[in-house]
């Protein structure tokens, strides 16, 4: 979380802004410029044509050269000008890009055509590969090994702002990866990467635009807030400056500064580089939806803007986006937005990562981003092999009741389900003889109670002596960590099951119990 106070903050973004408006000239008699997202071993989107930008001298044409290609415009009144690239396949080879206007040239001698994510969330996104090496030895041999000309990473460092920007106020840089620097980037998008590499034997380049502790709302456009009466309300509220209401208000959350608002870190990070290239997004957050005297209903809504305001903002309806659900943690709301996210896999071109099952060292940022990055890169190679590869895991379908005992059926079982365990941070294998986990049933009178569980080709049965009228049942729903309750239903495929209530209403959430931290 970032702890820096406010009024520093605040200073050093002015001092950024300073340095920056007093190298730059203005647009109309700027010389010749890419937008800040471009710099050398830049990553381009492949198998799609490609926009690039920037400033020029007014009126002045420009042209940029790339493959033998040479394409050209006139920059508008004001200096601005961009040019579309024709599609370029994604090959383990390096081009040279030339930007030329009047007297200026820019020369660009490693740019790549690959597979480009964006990369964004909070801080658990945002951990770094060090921070997991320090902790695990998988993490370690992984750094050893992590040369690499064909994966590179720009991470976004701007600060929030009020209004969208045209360009970032910090010139990114985009790095090829090597084991000294492979240690800053994020741990999650580096093995996503590293696996797409491997498997697709394409450059793949990570947009980093992740920015630990902080909530969902200043990633969402300002003009998604429509989409919802609980956003309208937030927006309404931040705009009134009311900001200890968005905090009591159902969905609420707190906001201890700027970079806390609705559309702030949009506005800031991810606007200026609109739109850059990408082949989809993924996303790691949700800690700072459901913290102590956060409130985490409605997320779904908060989380459905976000994915349509970034379509919007790229124009691009079916722009994958790819996240990971919370994994188990002893905070009251995390099942309660657990579930919000889950009712967002019917988006399409969605998928969910389930990370339930795995251990949380007791620590809010479980080290093992290698089996969190391997699910989430699951994602887009399903696409590319459907017939090899599968993403899903089991999902709760619908629930029976008779004879004393509940029979669950789920979507996606691929090909039956299993009780496993972890047997080292890449794989779930098949618990030979073990037990399932987590389940527990509810009467119409009484309180939820643990069950025994046994699995019936593709269904769960569900029985209790202590509950012999269920009415409902539910799996991984317990705040608590994994290793107090293993939750170990997977499918055969080795994916675990996403935790599930067959009522939610009989699991209300209760703002009570998730009171906020003394003053």
């Amino acid at each position: 979380m970032n702890r820096t106070p406010m009024h520093w903050r605040t200073a050093i973004a002015c001092l950024l802004l300073l340095v920056s408006v007093a190298i730059r000239p203005t647009a109309a008699a700027a010389q010749l410029q890419l937008a800040s997202v471009f710099s050398e071993h830049m990553v381009l989107q492949c198998e799609s044509p490609v926009p690039i930008w920037g400033v020029a001298v007014a009126n002045e044409q420009v042209q940029v050269e790339i493959d033998g290609l040479v394409h050209t415009t006139t920059a508008d009144s004001q200096g601005h000008w961009r040019i579309t690239l024709k599609s370029h396949p994604g090959a383990l080879r390096q081009y040279k890009l030339s930007v030329r206007s009047g007297k200026d040239e820019l020369v660009f001698t490693d740019v790549v055509f690959g597979h480009v994510w964006l990369a964004a969330g909070q801080s658990n996104m945002a951990y770094t590969v060090g921070a997991m090496a320090e902790k695990l030895v998988e993490a370690r041999e992984m750094v050893a090994g992590a040369d690499s000309h064909f994966i590179r990473f720009c991470k976004i460092n701007d600060s929030d702002a009020a209004e969208p920007q045209t360009d970032l106020a910090i010139a990114a840089n985009w790095e090829v990866c090597t084991k000294q620097n492979v240690k800053d980037f994020s741990a999650v998008a580096y093995v996503f990467a590293e696996e797409l590499n491997a498997k697709l034997s394409v450059p793949v380049g990570i947009i980093d635009c992740s920015w630990g502790g902080k909530p969902i709302e200043p990633f969402i456009p300002a003009t998604a807030f429509a989409d919802h009466p609980t956003l309208r309300e937030i927006k309404s509220r931040a705009d009134t400056g009311d900001t200890e209401g968005i905090q009591t208000m159902r969905g609420g959350t707190f906001v201890r500064d700027s970079s806390w608002l609705p559309g702030t870190i949009f506005n800031g990070r991810i606007a200026p580089i609109v739109p850059y290239g990408l082949r989809g997004v993924i996303w790691y957050q949700g800690e700072s939806n459901s913290g102590r005297g956060e409130d985490p209903r409605d997320y779904e809504h908060k989380m459905r803007a976000l994915i349509t305001g970034w379509r919007d903002a790229w124009k691009r309806p079916s722009l994958p986006v790819y996240y990971v659900q919370l994994p188990q943690w002893t905070s009251y709301a995390w099942p309660y937005l657990r579930e919000e996210q889950r009712r967002v896999t019917n988006v399409p071109h969605t998928g969910m990562v389930v990370t339930i099952d795995l251990e949380n060292n007791n620590d809010i940022h479980p080290p093992n981003k290698i089996t969190v990055g391997k699910r989430l890169a699951l994602w887009p190679l399903s696409k590319e092999y459907p017939d090899k590869l599968v993403a899903h895991g089991p999902m709760f379908a619908r629930a029976t009741f008779r004879d004393g005992y509940a029979v669950v059926d789920f979507d996606h079982t691929n090909g039956g389900l299993m009780a496993g365990q972890i047997k080292d941070i890449r794989s779930a294998v098949k618990d030979v003889g073990g037990t399932l986990n987590g389940f527990e049933l509810i009467a119409a009178e009484g309180d939820w109670t643990s069950a025994d569980a046994t699995i019936a080709g593709t269904q769960v049965i569900v029985s209790s002596p202590h509950v012999p009228d269920p009415i409902a049942v539910r799996y991984a729903c317990l705040p608590q960590a994994a290793k107090d309750a293993p939750w170990n239903l997977y499918s055969i495929t080795g994916l675990p099951a996403t935790p599930f209530c067959s009522n939610w209403q009989l699991m209300p959430y209760d703002p009570s119990k998730n009171p906020a931290p003394a003053k």
